[in-house]
Formats: C-alpha cells, sequence, structure tokens
C-alpha cells in the first residue's frame, strides 16, 4: 500500500499557499450555521467560519464560551457524546464531513489532534509514532515505517532527543517532550488538518516556546486550528484569529486586526482583560 491511502472525499488539493498570509476566499475548513446541543442545551449557536490552508487560526474566548465544543466538531469528536447533536455543515475541500458517506475514523486520520495534556500510549517512543500508521495500513515495510517515524520525529522537532532511545518508553519523556511526540504522532499519518486544545496549557515556558516554533514551521504544511487561552500566544502564532463568547463567534479576522483594532466592543474588553 501507498504511504498514504487517500479518502477520496476529503483528499483534494488546492494550490494556494496561504503561510503567513491573511485568510483569503480560499478555506481549507468551512463551518457554515454550525450548532451544537448536549440534549436541550445548546453550546454553539449558528458559528460560521472559514478556515485558510497553510496557516494558523486561533480560537479565543472566556472559559466556557464554545471553542472547544467547536474545534471537536471538526473531526467529529462530538460523535462519541451521548445526546449530543451537531446542525449545519462543516465542510473540508468541498465535502460535509457529517454526511454519511463519510467515514469518522478515515476523517480523523485526515484531521489529527492534539490535547490539552499529553497523552502519549502506554508504549515505546517509536510504537507511539507508528500507532496510527499500523492501524490505516499506511506501510508497506518494515523499512517504510521506520522512515515515517523518523520522518514525523523530525517534523515534530524530536528526532535530534530521542534517536538512541526509541525503545523507551514514551512516558519516560518530558512533558514538552511528551506533546511534540503526540503532535509527530499525529503527522504520522500523514494529516492535512491538526487541531490543538490548548496544548501547551500544562507546559513550562521552554516547552512552551518550543512547540511555538513547531506550530510555526508546521504552518507551512498543514491547516492548524489552536484553541488558547493565551492571548499572547495567539499573537505570536496564528494569522488569523476567532473570539468566541456565550457560544457565538463575535468576531474573527486577521490576528494583527483583531487584537489592534477589533470591531465588537467585546472582543475589545476581553483582549484588554477586562472579563474573562
Amino acid at each position: 500500500m501507498s504511504r498514504m491511502d487517500p479518502m477520496p472525499a476529503l483528499h483534494v488539493k488546492s494550490p494556494a499557499q496561504m503561510a503567513g498570509k491573511a485568510p483569503t476566499a480560499t478555506s481549507k475548513v468551512s463551518a457554515r450555521a454550525v450548532s451544537v446541543f448536549y440534549g436541550d442545551k445548546q453550546a454553539l449557536f449558528d458559528v460560521s467560519l472559514e478556515m485558510p490552508e497553510r496557516s494558523v487560526t486561533a480560537l479565543i474566548g472566556p472559559s466556557g464560551c464554545g471553542k472547544s465544543t467547536f474545534l471537536r466538531s471538526i473531526n467529529r469528536m462530538n460523535d462519541t457524546i451521548p445526546k449530543c447533536r451537531v446542525t449545519g455543515e462543516i465542510v473540508i475541500d468541498g465535502q460535509d464531513i457529517n454526511a454519511s458517506t463519510v467515514d469518522p475514523v478515515l476523517l480523523r486520520a485526515q484531521v489529527g489532534m492534539v490535547f490539552q495534556k499529553p497523552n502519549p500510549f502506554p508504549k515505546s517512543i517509536f510504537d507511539n509514532v507508528a500507532y496510527g500508521v499500523r492501524l490505516h495500513g499506511l506501510a508497506a515495510s518494515k523499512t517504510e515505517m521506520q522512515a515515517i517515524v523518523e520522518t514525523s520525529l523530525r517534523k515534530a522537532g524530536l528526532w535530534d532527543e530521542v534517536k538512541d532511545r526509541l525503545s523507551a518508553p514514551g512516558m519516560s519523556l518530558s512533558g514538552g517532550q511528551q506533546q511534540r511526540l503526540v503532535i509527530a504522532r499525529a503527522i504520522a499519518v500523514n494529516p492535512e488538518i491538526i487541531l490543538m486544545d490548548e496544548p501547551c496549557s500544562a507546559l513550562d515556558p521552554i516547552a512552551t516556546a518550543k512547540v511555538e516554533e513547531l506550530i510555526d514551521e508546521l504552518k507551512n504544511n498543514y491547516c492548524i486550528i489552536i484553541v488558547t487561552h493565551s492571548m499572547a500566544q495567539a499573537a505570536r502564532v496564528s494569522q488569523q484569529t476567532a473570539f468566541f463568547h456565550l457560544g457565538k463567534l463575535i468576531e474573527t479576522g486577521p490576528t494583527e486586526t483583531i487584537f489592534t483594532n477589533p470591531k465588537n466592543s467585546r472582543t475589545q474588553d476581553y483582549i484588554t482583560g477586562r472579563f474573562g
């Protein structure tokens, strides 16, 4: 089997090169009037947002405002929550991901996710990275598997630190290294989108800086969508910022504009620390 057996409906490449640029009409992910309900409680209200490819979109807002709920909708993680219902459309490369023809397992290979706390598997460093590759049958030989693992660890900026101890447990690494290992695991299956839910909140400043440097490098090849409570982090790593409040998308635009000249007073109040 080839390095990546694509999911046809979600694997249409766009020629646009978006790295470092403000969003244009070319989007990797389009949310259209997305609402999320947990039973009778509505958590997200008619969110429409364009997220460009090869760029970082930061989702900001106070706790409980719907950022993570929206993020989990992009790879259908909300499907795993009882009584959760999603309406509206989330479109990736022209395909509605909630369509009955889309396999959530294949979708999650295309849309990797990194959580708040590092969550390496109780396996070796090598097997952590190789896990998804084996699951999806993406390596035709041991040599190809080794190449994929090395490439993924290099992309995650971790290879030089672990190349002599690949058989060591993933949990033996430091917190920052574990988070980069999880990122390596996510990119090993060759996704096009990486979701990050407060990936640095459990890390010290040095580890956070390394992860932020990694995000800056990865945006050249991936659409990255990151939830963060850190205004400084959003300003450093993203090209587009979306501000959520009480389950609604209040304002979105180029990060520099959102932080220096927001149009909505609630955005201004949150960024300046008047609430949140």
